[in-house]
């Protein structure tokens, strides 16, 4: 019985290992950096609680899905690996295939879920930042940016995690 909880308390240890190096990763060499001249709309996205900062570019194909996506920015760990990990999965994905990620990723970091969904793939590795509601705004504020660009189509935009 003891040797079955250590053997489970060790697993967990590695996979939280896992899960901060392919954060750690996903930050320091960030997919799908840089610009994006022909986008649709641009979103500048900003953490003043800690200093985040992301320029999510947006190319929409004719049926108003992610054609391309793109983010530029600084701030740390975890909204740069969120930005890299979320521009991945949603790069040529159906409008409503975004809105149900972005519903899903929400859950992952704000909810106490028994299982993250499988369509998440590699964003499920943010699971663990919902134990620190201040890291909730970092990995959310690429998420708010695209759901910025959804709304807005064309143009540029600005979003905050703090309230007006």
């Amino acid at each position: 019985m003891r040797e079955n909880r250590i053997a489970s308390e060790v697993v967990s240890m590695e996979i939280e290992e896992l899960y901060q190096e392919v954060i750690l990763d996903h930050s320091r060499r960030p997919r799908n950096f840089g610009e994006l001249p022909d986008a649709a709309v641009r979103v500048r996205g900003d953490n003043p609680a800690c200093g985040d900062e992301i320029h999510l570019a947006v190319k929409f194909d004719p049926g108003g899905g992610l054609e391309d996506i793109k983010f530029t920015g600084r701030g740390c760990a975890i909204s740069q690996a969120s930005a890299s990990l979320m521009t991945m999965k949603l790069k040529g994905k159906s409008r409503a295939e975004v809105i149900e990620m972005l519903r899903a990723f929400h859950d992952l970091v704000t909810e106490e879920i028994s299982e993250a969904p499988k369509t998440l793939g590699d964003l499920r590795v943010m699971q663990g930042v919902r134990k620190f509601p201040q890291r909730v705004k970092c990995a959310m504020l690429p998420w708010r940016a695209v759901e910025q660009a959804l709304e807005q189509r064309a143009g540029e935009a600005t979003v905050s995690t703090e309230p007006d």
